[in-house]
């Protein structure tokens, strides 16, 4: 079980509910921030403008990685102000391995668009 390899190796969940605190966390600890798209928001919850890309521009200052669904967030052109997106921030490696997991996930999908 995935989890459970995780765990084993020293990951612990956290999720303060606020995205600036979760990734000051991260930012100084280590660690990946998940905010998938879902089935009631496939769009996403979170804002492209003014939460994710700001976030995103200190990550990878910082040496780390922040993606959507599609690719680097830093490359998206906002269509909207209040555009909202998939996000996923953190630590290059960790990043890199969601990338792997989610490559191996819709292997086999015709037309998957992956990061």
């Amino acid at each position: 079980d995935t989890c459970r390899e995780a765990v084993d190796v020293g990951f612990r969940g956290r999720y303060i509910g606020s995205l600036v605190a979760d990734f000051h966390r991260n930012l100084i600890h280590g660690g990946i921030y998940l905010y998938p798209s879902t089935t009631d928001k496939p769009e996403g919850k979170l804002r492209l403008l003014y939460e994710c890309a700001p976030l995103a521009w200190l990550a990878e200052e910082a040496g780390g990685q922040a993606l959507d669904d599609h690719g680097r967030i830093l490359d998206r052109v906002p269509k909207s102000l209040h555009e909202r997106t998939p996000y996923y921030v953190g630590n290059r490696h960790l990043i890199d391995a969601l990338k792997t997991c989610r490559k191996a996930r819709h292997a086999g999908e015709q037309g998957a668009d992956v990061a």
